[in-house]
């Protein structure tokens, strides 16, 4: 296949989306071509979007971190074979409806999985364990907040969570999902109300938060750091607060949000023994053997297929950007490509 499809965005706003036809050479040594089905989206493609995320390059560029499909291409010695069902992440491009990627981002689909739940599985499981587990050092007995409960990494945050036998509050910015929480597995679900802090205070009780999982921000971050027990950690992953309800962000408003945010003094840190770490996946990009290393270990646990909220088809991508930014899907928004 020598052309793509693809989404091209000049930065500032989710209205400068637009598709242009390319030429896609044939893969180089230790690629594979892939005929794209499903794209997954995340929090940080609207940033990327928004010219707002610092990994993102310069001018125009191809957005999307995450893609599911059919192997077309590959070169010889590949250990896949054109018609092999894979997913993948990768550093920028998705926003395609074909392909090329080194073969060491690639993994091979499971039988039972569709094309959307393929492109809805690395990027949110990957950052649930590497924020539990490789940051957090989440231990059986111990209780962990997980903020944006209802989203992609929050559903994988709390059923690996559970998988080691701690206890799990999810938070969410809608009373509608609560109960969506509830029934996937959630001890708790908690919305995120000027309440908050009282709320959170009652549901610790007498046993100690050891744990949160913090993609929100402002206030909610220093009410949940006041939580956090002796020993506690919290790890920052987003940034929620910092997003606005329109195409174009509101730079005078999340200035102001900035400047003004609650601020934690790390000197205050050693006299209560509780640690602040922050990660972003892309910037972990290079460390494959990490990665292989943490999905090794997670296909280990018996976790459930990822959950599918909206999909849109690929022409209106820009639409399926402005659902994640609502704020109101659970679960995974994904773009599928034509057949």
């Amino acid at each position: 296949m020598s052309i793509r499809k693809v989404y091209r965005v000049k930065p500032g706003n989710i209205s400068n989306l637009s598709i242009s036809e390319e030429f896609l050479a044939d893969p180089e040594d230790g690629q594979a071509q892939i005929k794209v089905r499903s794209i997954g989206l995340n929090f940080a493609d609207l940033y990327a979007v928004w010219g707002l995320y610092s990994a993102t390059p310069e001018g125009k560029f191809i957005p999307g971190l995450e893609v599911s499909g059919t192997v077309i291409k590959t070169k010889p010695g590949s250990r896949f074979k054109a018609g092999d069902r894979v997913m993948a992440v990768t550093k920028f491009g998705a926003y395609s409806d074909h392909i090329n990627l080194d073969e060491s981002y690639i993994i091979r689909l499971p039988d039972a999985w569709s094309f959307d739940e393929g492109a809805a599985f690395l990027v949110q499981v990957l950052t649930a364990y590497y924020a539990l587990f490789e940051l957090g050092n989440l231990k059986s007995d111990q209780m962990v907040l997980i903020h944006s409960g209802a989203g992609g990494v929050g559903h994988f945050a709390n059923w690996l969570a559970k998988s080691v036998g701690a206890t799990t509050i999810g938070t969410t910015a809608s009373e509608e999902k609560v109960d969506k929480m509830l029934g996937e597995g959630y001890d708790y679900a908690l919305v995120r109300t000027p309440s908050f802090k009282k709320d959170l205070t009652k549901i610790i009780a007498d046993r100690s938060l050891s744990l949160i999982l913090e993609c929100i921000g402002g206030k909610i971050l220093k009410e949940g750091f006041d939580l956090l027990a002796p020993q506690g950690r919290m790890i920052v992953y987003g940034a929620a607060n910092f997003t606005t309800n329109s195409d174009r962000p509101n730079y005078l408003k999340m200035g102001l949000k900035y400047l003004f945010r609650p601020k934690i003094d790390p000197m205050s840190l050693p006299t209560t023994n509780r640690s602040i770490m922050g990660f972003n996946l892309i910037y972990l990009y290079d460390q494959v053997d990490l990665m292989h290393q943490m999905l090794a270990k997670i296909s280990s646990i018996n976790l459930p297929k990822p959950v599918i909220g909206k999909t849109f088809v690929f022409a209106a991508l820009p639409e399926a950007l402005r659902s994640l930014r609502s704020g109101r899907t659970v679960g995974k928004v994904i773009v599928n490509c034509p057949e």
